[in-house]
């Protein structure tokens, strides 16, 4: 017999090529078995059988018959339908030869088992909804898999399974449900992943953890941790940890309900605010997750668990939400008041009045155009949260159910506010900006850019990031809305521009705190546009010639023949140090929203000025950790001479400034028409810096980057630097698309000739 006729399967039978025998979530887990992925063994009751169980028992025309009058749009009728419906389901006989077959694979699996539900209608890279019909954890004995099984059948007519089917337009008794039976793995962590940002599709891996059992993450029952990890080097680029009160744990000796089987316990003192995986365990966990990508060739939402040492794969989907990704940017709503903070979940900006639903029976209290306050969502608010303007939770992280289906439907959302459903009042006018985790009073208005192309280009993913370089506020919205990874040159001397007054002379004038907040105000205007992906800010490199004309410049900047070789960079930061703590205490007040900011210190002559000026920002606080990153340039030829003392310093990245390093090589001033056309960054004696500079990078472990013009104007010298193995290149603008082709091309090459 052909296995698409048969009743019942094994793991290992099946494939992703399976769905309409197995469905989604039974196609996947076999696919990851014959992967070589760590999956707990199990076998799949297939949709074969359920066919079989609805033509023996009579129940077709029955069920056909009850949904026949229904309005998946009527709340309370659509609760009716699916009572009676399951009712019909669970109370039916089920055929002995299938019965018989699950009792005979049980007993060859033995123990407990968690069963699940695998409808042909999820977990597809078009639409998920996942968690629409019923899991039963912890089962044990023949009999009460048996039973666990038709419950699962009798789940097919949840009301938000009904509800998504009439709204996907799917035919209710063409849809089959197939049953997972799994291994239980007792889960002392446990939690999901996604191999893509699902709120920007930066090419990090999140990782949300629980103590126990990984339900109360999707339910938004818990509030989990949530580590952010850099896919290309594996480097844990964040870390949020959350005090967890208590866990859900298999109850002793229970019933196969899911309610009856597991129980919360309380954490003992010394665990509530503990890490809940080790870091070791998350670069384990996000190498799987990229194996797991790169095996489907699609980004992944994956759950996991681990128990003893061991970690293990029990689902993976496509993620689904990545198209809505970077739709809308909203420009600025900085004088709205903010009643709560939570996670932003889902981007957008949605205004209404708000209404606190406490239970999933008052969803119809739910008006179009209002705000859904919960302390949680579940499947069941799916019509809510449809008719919703914006939606907010007390819990929750954003890979929780109320975050994922906020996404797929497109509207905004935060969660894990802790307080909404105390803090916010029935009626109130409030604003939901998805996009920054914030809820604002009253209707806040903002201009809202959505980037429109005709015929957008597919993104081409490069290990290589591809960076901009920028300077001016206004180009910082819609150059976020491009295929790239960050700023890897964010400019200051256009904001000190705007400014137009020297700091020293703004300091004289007890006016520093002017600057600090004019310059935050621009900082934040990149920061915001561009967030979580890197912003790297190039502190104040101006000359002694450009600050002169600035008002007041002339009362403080002597004259020099050779500004270029003057007095700036580095060397003012560790004379000027009250200057720098302006230009510091800016960085910070914009990390305290947004940590994605990031320093990078220009013209560094000597090892032991560049370990001064380190000093200076650790003294005012600006230490490098996970989320804080301190870059240099690398300009002059000591740097390349010394990189390997610079390094010892601590930097954890370098970015060639291409432009000021070959003119000091080749002993030319850029500037000099007589000498057009001399000044190449092409030159055999550059290109030799610029290697040694990045395998020397490379060796140490340290990011790698170049933010000169020579990558915007040769294509040949990119080519080089992805050979030697930059991490990163940084262009202009208008190099963008074209820059990240090259990337790819010369990437795919050197797979293809790789040893």
């Amino acid at each position: 017999m052909g296995k698409d006729k048969k009743g019942l399967v094994w793991f290992e039978d099946v494939n992703k090529k399976d769905l309409s025998l197995v469905g989604g979530k039974g196609a996947n887990l076999g696919e990851l078995t014959k992967a070589g992925i760590p999956v707990p063994p199990g076998f799949i009751v297939t949709t074969v059988s359920y066919f079989k169980f609805l033509e023996d028992s009579g129940l077709r025309e029955q069920i056909e018959e009850i949904l026949q009058p229904l309005d998946t749009n009527n709340g309370e009728q659509l609760h009716r339908v699916s009572a009676e419906i399951k009712d019909l389901i669970t109370n039916a006989d089920m055929p002995q030869d299938i019965a018989d077959e699950i009792r005979e694979a049980y007993s060859k699996l033995g123990g407990l088992v968690a069963v699940r539900s695998s409808a042909t209608a999820e977990d597809l890279p078009e639409a998920s909804f996942a968690g629409q019909q019923r899991t039963f954890l912890n089962s044990q004995g023949e009999d009460e898999v048996v039973a666990a099984v038709q419950g699962c059948w009798a789940s097919l007519f949840e009301p938000r399974a009904i509800f998504y089917r009439g709204e996907q337009g799917l035919d209710h008794l063409n849809v089959g449900i197939a049953v997972p039976v799994q291994k239980m793995i007792q889960s002392e962590v446990s939690g999901v992943m996604f191999t893509v940002d699902p709120l920007t599709n930066e090419e990090t891996i999140t990782i949300e953890a629980v103590y126990g059992l990984g339900e109360t993450i999707v339910s938004g029952e818990l509030t989990p941790d949530h580590y952010l990890v850099s896919k290309d080097a594996f480097e844990i680029l964040e870390k949020q940890i959350v005090a967890q009160e208590w866990q859900l744990v298999k109850k002793p000796e229970a019933g196969r309900s899911a309610e009856e089987t597991n129980v919360r316990l309380s954490l003992s003192d010394d665990m509530k605010g503990k890490q809940k995986l080790s870091d070791d365990d998350i670069i384990a966990l996000a190498k799987l997750g990229t194996k797991i990508e790169e095996h489907y060739k699609f980004p992944q939402d994956i759950e996991w668990a681990k128990e003893g040492d061991e970690l293990y794969i029990v689902q993976t989907r496509p993620v689904t939400t990545t198209r809505l990704a970077r739709e809308e940017r909203i420009e600025d709503i900085s004088e709205a008041t903010v009643l709560l903070s939570g996670s932003p979940a889902s981007p957008g900006l949605g205004s209404g009045p708000v209404r606190i639903v406490s239970d999933p029976s008052k969803i119809n209290e739910v008006r179009e155009g209002d705000v859904l306050v919960a302390e949680m969502t579940t499947p069941d608010f799916v019509p809510a949260m449809k008719r919703a303007a914006g939606i907010v939770t007390d819990r929750g992280g954003r890979t929780c159910h109320a975050a994922i289906v906020s996404r797929e439907l497109g509207i905004p959302c935060v969660v894990g506010t802790g307080s909404a459903t105390r803090d916010l009042k029935p009626e109130q006018e409030v604003t939901v900006d998805g996009s920054q985790g914030k809820v604002y009073e009253g209707m806040v208005t903002a201009k809202v850019t959505s980037p429109t192309v005709s015929a957008p280009k597919a993104a081409v993913k490069t290990r290589t990031k591809l960076y901009v370089n920028l300077a001016e506020p206004e180009l910082a919205e819609v150059t976020a809305a491009r295929d790239v990874d960050g700023v890897g040159l964010l400019r200051a001397e256009f904001m000190i521009s705007e400014i137009g007054e020297h700091p020293r002379y703004m300091l004289k004038e007890a006016r520093g705190e002017e600057f600090t907040s004019r310059l935050a105000d621009g900082l934040t205007t990149f920061a915001r546009a561009f967030n979580p992906r890197p912003v790297v800010y190039r502190t104040t490199d101006f000359k002694t010639n450009e600050y002169r004309h600035l008002k007041g410049g002339d009362e403080y900047e002597e004259y020099e023949e050779n500004p270029m070789l003057g007095y700036r960079g580095c060397s003012r930061y560790i004379r000027e140090v009250d200057i720098f703590k302006l230009e510091i205490e800016a960085v910070k007040r914009v990390r305290e929203d947004y940590n994605n900011l990031w320093v990078m210190i220009p013209f560094v002559r000597t090892v032991s000025e560049f370990a001064e000026a380190k000093k200076v920002l650790a003294a005012e606080g600006l230490h490098r950790s996970r989320d804080f990153k301190l870059w240099m340039m690398v300009e002059v030829p000591s740097n390349v001479f010394l990189i390997n003392s610079f390094l010892d310093v601590g930097i954890d990245g370098i970015s060639i400034g291409s432009n000021d390093l070959t003119q000091l090589i080749m002993g030319i001033d850029r500037d000099n028409e007589k000498f057009e056309g001399y000044v190449d960054e092409r030159d055999e004696a550059v290109l030799i810096a610029l290697e040694k500079v990045v395998r020397a990078a490379t060796v140490r472990g340290v990011t790698s980057s170049i933010c000169g013009q020579a990558p915007s104007d040769f294509p040949e010298i990119t080519e080089k630097l992805v050979e030697w193995g930059i991490t990163s290149v940084s262009v202009n603008r208008d190099r963008i698309d074209e820059t990240r082709d090259i990337i790819a091309t010369v990437e795919q090459r050197l797979a293809k000739t790789a040893p």
